[in-house]
């Protein structure tokens, strides 16, 4: 059995508990000064602090250099597998077209689903793997996929067997989502009852039979699927056994963070054009809201009301929402800069909301989120003295040293 020590933290922060944190405990973290920990087989054993360090041998020891550790990052909202990219749509953004102006033009999500399904699962594996490695490489250790370019039977599954590959063989911890309603493919154009009908007759119970995705997700929005075909989706889903989550409130407030909260879904994402009775029914349903800062920042469109949404007892999450169309970065550091810029969250609201907010959104809460006894060793030696650094600075990487397991990835 493995022992490792790391020492000479110089302040290790962390939120506790493994649950969604709201209200006044979205903000509430422990600092340790002076902190070791103790890991045993890739499982925090002990944490001290005041410059206590545990008894016994250890077969490694690092030394933090007196700089500031925190659970690893979890990244609760991706769009990771995906074929090609779409840089060519940033001439018609730049000429005024939006997101929908693009999607009903076949281009945008469309545009990817035909990249995709002309892609192989070893092009899509290798491509997927090392943006895996990247955002290991910004402190993030754990993730979320979800499916959604493929949008029939043969590439839907294909995109959740390449998710459940990178998961296995992969150091970074993935959580499968299979979002197979995310737009109405070429061929059910005008037929989105149809279309809606399939997902619940035959491809959603073949992901369940196979046991390829924990999470069901679909796209609620004008234009793509509106709140009663989102309702038979998702109700589908739960009773397969689906855990919830919801596109809702993106550019239109058509339902789907109410029926978020009616259902119970895990989270619902995106939310910035939710209204009060959204956020209520949230907070009564216990939906995290999974914020995505920086899609917000490549869309110039406004940015979630996130300081309500805490005030309101709602989890806040906040997620990079990488993808090829609306917001091509990994970079989970910016998503954390615009948290304190735009949402005018606290840095320690911050760091809960990119760790064990988005581990409970991702069924991986018991495991990993926070720096406790019994939990994965899922950490960050960071370049920095304090985590208001990490919010203060933007556009370098201040993720030091990465620790998955108990080992140094990175």
């Amino acid at each position: 059995m493995k022992r490792t020590l790391i020492r000479n933290i110089g302040i290790l922060q962390t939120p506790t508990g493994s649950y969604s944190h709201k209200g006044s405990k979205q903000g509430a973290n422990e600092k340790y000064s002076n902190a070791c920990i103790a890991i045993e087989d890739g499982k925090i054993e002990q944490i001290t602090e005041d410059g206590k360090v545990p008894e016994g041998s250890f077969d490694e020891t690092i030394d933090a250099g007196g700089k500031l550790v925190t659970p690893g990052l979890v990244d609760g909202h991706t769009h990771l597998i995906f074929g090609g990219y779409r840089q060519h749509e940033i001439a018609m953004k730049l000429a005024g077209a939006d997101y929908l102006d693009i999607l009903r033009a076949g281009g945008g999500i469309l545009d990817t689903v035909r990249k995709t399904r002309e892609a192989s699962f070893d092009e899509l594996y290798e491509k997927s793997c090392a943006f895996l490695d990247e955002m290991l490489a910004f402190g993030v250790t754990t993730c979320e996929a979800k499916s959604g370019y493929g949008l029939d039977e043969e590439n839907e599954i294909k995109m959740l067997k390449v998710i459940n590959a990178l998961g296995e063989n992969h150091p970074m911890d993935v959580a499968a989502t299979f979002m197979g309603a995310h737009a109405i493919p070429p061929e059910y154009e005008d037929r989105g009852d149809e279309y809606i009908d399939m997902m619940c007759e035959v491809l959603m119970p073949e992901v369940q039979r196979q046991g390829l995705a924990e999470f069901c997700d679909i796209f609620c929005e004008d234009s793509v699927f509106n709140a009663e075909q989102s309702r038979k989706y998702l109700e589908k889903a739960r009773d397969l056994g689906f855990a919830l989550k919801i596109h809702a409130d993106e550019i239109e407030a058509i339902g789907g963070s109410q029926l978020a909260g009616e259902l119970g879904a895990v989270s619902a994402e995106h939310l910035i054009a939710i209204e009060e009775d959204g956020m209520d029914a949230m907070a009564e349903g216990g939906t995290t809201a999974m914020l995505l800062p920086a899609t917000s920042f490549y869309l110039g469109k406004t940015y979630a009301p996130a300081r309500t949404m805490v005030e309101k007892g709602i989890p806040v999450a906040i997620a990079s929402d990488f993808n090829p169309g609306s917001c091509p970065s990994l970079n989970l550091q910016f998503a954390i800069n615009l948290g304190c810029l735009k949402y005018k969250l606290t840095p320690e609201e911050v760091l809960t909301a990119v760790t064990i907010n988005p581990a409970c959104a991702c069924g991986k809460g018991d495991l990993t989120g926070t720096l406790e006894v019994g939990k994965q060793a899922d950490l960050v030696i960071w370049n920095a003295p304090d985590f208001e650094m990490v919010c203060y600075r933007f556009g370098s990487n201040l993720a030091g040293r990465v620790m998955k397991k108990g080992e140094i990835v990175v």
